[in-house]
């Protein structure tokens, strides 16, 4: 006779899948959030403004060239050549970084060697130095383009600036401006010595 089979037992019925979603991590609330100030909004509407003025004049600056008659210099190489040629006098390489206010001694390394390329400012060695000043052609690129300027943009500003001396004073508070970035910066890296250097961060794909 066969067998007598056990009944099967059945299994407890499973609970169908789900799909688990994604939560985004809890990020516990900081105790002092930043709140910025009201200096600190005014503050960040001046550094806009900055931001556009810099490449608006950066902008002006290579047009301007460009209808004086010298094509193919970018802003920095033109900001480079007048700093040569104020005042009509040799500079050193670090004078001009100086009055440039820029750190990277290469760009302006760079910029002097396309304008001795482009024959507009030239190079003698004096002790150990070289020392660079505008040729010829440069003082007439120089020359024409102080004439387009004079003609386009200082004509404009009769009516901008309103009461006399207006300019001078912008001039003035930008200088200041400039000094307490420069400072605040030097004390920024100070307070940040003693800290742990986090790596760079990797910008090249």
């Amino acid at each position: 006779m066969p067998s007598r089979l056990s009944p099967k037992t059945s299994s407890p019925a499973r609970e169908p899948l789900t799909r688990v979603e994604a939560r985004e991590p809890a990020v516990p609330p900081s105790e002092n959030p930043f709140v910025p100030s009201d200096l600190s909004k005014d503050l960040s509407n001046f550094e806009f403004s900055v931001m556009t003025l810099m490449f608006g004049f950066q902008s002006w600056a290579k047009v301007c060239m460009d209808a004086a008659g010298y094509r193919g210099l970018q802003p920095l190489d033109i900001l480079t050549l007048h700093a040569v040629n104020h005042r009509a006098r040799s500079r050193r390489q670090a004078d001009i970084c100086m009055v440039l206010n820029i750190d990277d001694a290469h760009l302006v390394a760079y910029a002097l060697k396309k304008l001795q390329a482009a024959d507009l400012v030239g190079a003698k060695v004096m002790g150990r130095e070289r020392h660079y000043e505008t040729t010829a052609k440069g003082e007439a690129a120089c020359l024409s383009y102080r004439r387009i300027r004079e003609e386009f943009l200082v004509s404009s500003l009769t009516w901008v600036a309103g009461r006399e001396g207006a300019i001078n004073d912008t001039a003035g508070f930008l200088r200041t401006m400039t000094a307490l970035y420069a400072q605040a910066g030097r004390f920024a890296t100070a307070a940040s010595a003693g800290q742990p250097k986090m790596p760079p961060l990797h910008t090249k794909r």
